[in-house]
Protein backbone atom coordinates (compact mmCIF):
# COMPACT_ATOMS: atom_id res chain seq x y z
CA UNK A 1 0.00 0.00 0.00
CA UNK A 2 1.52 3.47 -0.79
CA UNK A 3 1.68 6.64 1.34
CA UNK A 4 -1.46 8.31 -1.07
CA UNK A 5 -3.42 5.53 -0.67
CA UNK A 6 -2.86 5.13 3.07
CA UNK A 7 -3.88 8.73 3.63
CA UNK A 8 -7.12 8.11 1.15
CA UNK A 9 -8.11 4.71 3.37
CA UNK A 10 -8.18 7.32 6.74
CA UNK A 11 -9.96 9.82 5.22
CA UNK A 12 -12.54 7.17 4.24
CA UNK A 13 -12.48 5.56 7.95
CA UNK A 14 -12.98 9.49 9.51
CA UNK A 15 -15.94 10.21 6.49
CA UNK A 16 -17.68 6.61 7.74
CA UNK A 17 -17.03 7.82 11.64
CA UNK A 18 -18.74 10.80 10.96
CA UNK A 19 -21.38 9.56 8.49
CA UNK A 20 -22.50 7.12 12.03
CA UNK A 21 -22.14 10.41 13.87
CA UNK A 22 -24.55 11.87 11.55
CA UNK A 23 -26.85 8.61 11.69
CA UNK A 24 -26.76 8.45 15.64
CA UNK A 25 -28.27 12.01 15.68
CA UNK A 26 -30.58 11.87 12.92
CA UNK A 27 -31.95 8.66 12.59
CA UNK A 28 -31.42 7.37 16.52
CA UNK A 29 -32.78 10.29 17.56
CA UNK A 30 -29.33 11.09 20.32
CA UNK A 31 -28.73 15.01 20.62
CA UNK A 32 -24.98 15.11 20.30
CA UNK A 33 -23.25 17.23 23.62
CA UNK A 34 -20.56 19.78 22.80
CA UNK A 35 -17.75 17.35 23.71
CA UNK A 36 -19.13 15.41 21.05
CA UNK A 37 -19.26 18.02 18.44
CA UNK A 38 -15.54 18.75 19.43
CA UNK A 39 -14.69 15.30 18.88
CA UNK A 40 -16.69 15.50 15.52
CA UNK A 41 -14.00 18.03 14.63
CA UNK A 42 -11.24 16.13 15.48
CA UNK A 43 -11.99 13.30 12.65
CA UNK A 44 -12.90 16.19 10.33
CA UNK A 45 -9.59 17.88 11.37
CA UNK A 46 -7.46 14.51 10.10
CA UNK A 47 -9.83 13.52 7.48
CA UNK A 48 -9.09 17.04 5.97
CA UNK A 49 -5.22 16.59 6.53
CA UNK A 50 -6.05 13.19 4.90
CA UNK A 51 -7.34 14.03 1.92
CA UNK A 52 -5.23 17.10 1.21
CA UNK A 53 -2.32 14.48 1.51
CA UNK A 54 -4.12 12.01 -0.64
CA UNK A 55 -4.75 14.72 -3.36
CA UNK A 56 -1.19 15.99 -3.37
CA UNK A 57 0.38 12.51 -2.97
CA UNK A 58 3.48 13.64 -0.73
CA UNK A 59 6.94 11.88 -0.35
CA UNK A 60 9.85 12.36 2.01
CA UNK A 61 9.70 15.43 4.07
CA UNK A 62 5.99 16.01 2.86
CA UNK A 63 4.90 12.80 4.24
CA UNK A 64 6.49 13.62 8.23
CA UNK A 65 4.10 17.10 7.74
CA UNK A 66 1.46 14.93 7.28
CA UNK A 67 1.82 13.11 9.74
CA UNK A 68 2.56 15.57 12.29
CA UNK A 69 -0.73 17.45 11.40
CA UNK A 70 -2.65 14.00 11.43
CA UNK A 71 -0.81 13.06 14.86
CA UNK A 72 -1.90 16.75 16.13
CA UNK A 73 -5.79 16.84 15.26
CA UNK A 74 -6.02 13.44 16.15
CA UNK A 75 -4.38 14.37 19.39
CA UNK A 76 -6.80 16.69 19.83
CA UNK A 77 -9.85 14.99 19.43
CA UNK A 78 -8.27 12.16 22.15
CA UNK A 79 -7.74 14.53 24.59
CA UNK A 80 -11.65 15.85 24.14
CA UNK A 81 -12.71 12.02 24.84
CA UNK A 82 -10.55 11.73 27.35
CA UNK A 83 -12.20 14.81 29.00
CA UNK A 84 -15.60 12.90 28.38
CA UNK A 85 -14.56 9.73 29.62
CA UNK A 86 -13.54 11.16 32.74
CA UNK A 87 -16.62 13.30 33.63
CA UNK A 88 -18.98 9.91 32.61
CA UNK A 89 -16.44 7.99 35.43
CA UNK A 90 -17.45 10.97 37.79
CA UNK A 91 -20.24 10.17 40.67
CA UNK A 92 -23.22 11.44 39.90
CA UNK A 93 -23.07 14.04 42.72
CA UNK A 94 -19.92 15.67 40.62
CA UNK A 95 -21.86 15.94 37.50
CA UNK A 96 -21.34 19.79 36.38
CA UNK A 97 -24.75 20.19 35.43
CA UNK A 98 -26.34 20.07 32.39
CA UNK A 99 -25.83 23.14 29.57
CA UNK A 100 -27.55 24.65 26.86
CA UNK A 101 -27.56 23.11 23.36
CA UNK A 102 -24.67 23.90 21.29
CA UNK A 103 -27.19 25.36 18.82
CA UNK A 104 -28.57 28.00 21.63
CA UNK A 105 -24.85 28.63 22.72
CA UNK A 106 -24.26 29.42 18.80
CA UNK A 107 -27.04 31.25 18.68
CA UNK A 108 -26.41 33.72 21.96
CA UNK A 109 -22.94 33.48 22.95
CA UNK A 110 -19.28 34.49 21.64
CA UNK A 111 -17.42 31.72 19.68
CA UNK A 112 -14.78 31.62 22.19
CA UNK A 113 -17.62 31.39 25.08
CA UNK A 114 -19.03 28.16 23.25
CA UNK A 115 -15.94 27.14 22.55
CA UNK A 116 -14.81 27.72 26.69
CA UNK A 117 -17.91 26.05 27.44
CA UNK A 118 -17.41 23.50 25.28
CA UNK A 119 -14.59 22.58 26.27
CA UNK A 120 -15.48 22.42 30.44
CA UNK A 121 -18.31 19.63 29.56
CA UNK A 122 -21.45 19.44 30.90
CA UNK A 123 -24.01 16.71 32.35
CA UNK A 124 -25.16 15.97 28.93
CA UNK A 125 -21.41 14.98 28.53
CA UNK A 126 -21.38 12.64 30.94
CA UNK A 127 -24.76 10.24 30.31
CA UNK A 128 -23.60 7.61 28.49
CA UNK A 129 -26.87 7.02 26.01
CA UNK A 130 -25.10 4.04 23.89
CA UNK A 131 -22.89 1.17 24.24
CA UNK A 132 -21.52 -0.95 21.61
CA UNK A 133 -19.25 -3.83 23.25
CA UNK A 134 -19.13 -2.77 26.35
CA UNK A 135 -17.78 1.04 25.39
CA UNK A 136 -19.61 4.41 24.84
CA UNK A 137 -19.61 6.51 22.38
CA UNK A 138 -16.35 8.52 23.50
CA UNK A 139 -14.71 5.51 24.19
CA UNK A 140 -15.03 4.40 20.24
CA UNK A 141 -13.70 7.82 19.43
CA UNK A 142 -10.80 7.50 21.84
CA UNK A 143 -9.73 4.08 19.86
CA UNK A 144 -10.47 5.16 16.78
CA UNK A 145 -8.11 8.68 17.96
CA UNK A 146 -5.64 6.59 19.15
CA UNK A 147 -5.19 4.66 15.85
CA UNK A 148 -5.02 7.77 14.03
CA UNK A 149 -1.74 9.09 16.86
CA UNK A 150 0.08 6.38 16.06
CA UNK A 151 -0.36 6.25 12.35
CA UNK A 152 0.51 10.13 12.46
CA UNK A 153 3.59 9.01 14.80
CA UNK A 154 4.91 6.29 12.51
CA UNK A 155 4.18 8.43 9.66
CA UNK A 156 6.33 11.62 11.26
CA UNK A 157 9.39 9.45 12.34
CA UNK A 158 9.56 6.98 9.44
CA UNK A 159 8.30 9.29 6.80
CA UNK A 160 11.61 9.23 5.08
CA UNK A 161 13.29 5.44 5.85
CA UNK A 162 14.08 3.71 2.85
CA UNK A 163 13.02 0.87 4.20
CA UNK A 164 9.57 1.54 5.43
CA UNK A 165 6.64 -0.52 6.07
CA UNK A 166 4.70 1.58 3.96
CA UNK A 167 6.29 1.98 0.05
CA UNK A 168 6.55 5.43 -1.45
Amino acid sequence: MTRRWLFGLIFLVCAALLGVAFYMEHVMGLEPCPLCWLQRFGFMGAGLVSFLAFLQGPRGFGVRIYGFFLMLTAGAGLGVAGRQLWLQSLPADQVPACGPSVDYMLEVLPWLDVLSTALKGTGDCAEVVWRFLGLSIPAWTAVFFVLLVIVGLILMFRGQNSREWIQS
